[in-house]
């Protein structure tokens, strides 16, 4: 198959990855992004989404869009020509970006079916990527475009600046002149998770890098993620790793070389 009618990427990010360096884009094909776990936030014509667990965005033809960060994400990114496909009439309803969410046994599907399609772009398999594609395509509902409030999106972009440490939610809703409680109720309608949560995420993921990396006291990784605590933080990190964070710290220092 021609290169420039298909092509599929896996995506393996480790922790925060920002990429403002990476100027806007516009393909002469169809983007996709599919995320198996983690989150991407794409900038698509001047509007936000954030692309989780089980979602697939879809990028109509030269459409600028841009990737704002990375965040732990396992998936697929790629594009594809119309002429690669069966039956062209589902893309009479690509005007617009389309957002869609596949959970449960739908969701492992999805993932099965982009897996299989990377597999088979690999080997050059035409005939499998053109079913494949018009397989996706039937899946896909239009009405589910609804985009990140630029609100959230700035939170996003705030909490997980490296060169801040993690705030509280006042902090945040100060910085994008809202009220504390419509933050709240925009992070979680658009997320599906808390401001608290998302703070929480972001101090995890630095003191798992502290501890991995640094030999400071826990104490001190504690303050420097921003919880005075160490009780809480000890409880806080078990709760999302399975460890203590002197457990992880050892268990990351024997895997070393």
């Amino acid at each position: 198959m021609a290169a420039p009618a298909f092509f599929i990427r896996r995506m393996d990010t480790s922790g925060y990855t920002k990429t403002s360096a990476i100027p806007a884009a516009q393909l002469a094909l169809i983007g996709f992004i599919y995320v198996n776990s983690g989150e991407v936030l794409a900038d698509i014509d001047g509007s936000p989404y954030l692309c989780q667990s089980g979602q697939l965005l879809l990028i109509p033809q030269q459409t600028p869009f841009a990737i704002s960060f990375y965040r732990d994400a396992v998936g697929y990114t790629g594009g594809f020509s119309p002429s690669v496909l069966l039956d062209t009439r589902p893309l009479q309803y690509l005007t617009a970006p389309i957002h869609q969410g596949f959970w449960f046994e739908e969701g492992a599907f999805m993932g099965l079916l982009f897996e299989m399609l990377a597999s088979s772009y690999e080997k050059g398999d035409r005939v499998f990527i053109e079913k494949a594609l018009d397989l996706l395509l039937s899946r896909i509902k239009v009405e589910h475009r609804a985009s990140t409030h630029p609100a959230v999106t700035r939170f996003l972009e705030y909490l997980f600046e490296p060169s801040r440490l993690p705030g509280t939610i006042a902090c945040y809703a100060d910085e994008i002149w809202i009220s504390e409680n419509y933050l709240s109720r925009l992070v979680k309608k658009n997320t599906g998770r808390s401001v608290g949560a998302w703070i929480d995420i972001v101090r995890i993921q630095r003191s798992k890098k502290l501890l991995a990396t640094t030999t400071q006291p826990i104490i001190d990784i504690a303050l420097e993620v921003g919880i005075e605590d160490q009780s809480y933080f000890a409880r806080l990190f078990k709760k999302e790793t399975g460890l203590t964070p002197s457990a992880f710290r050892k268990k990351m220092k024997g895997s070393c070389p």
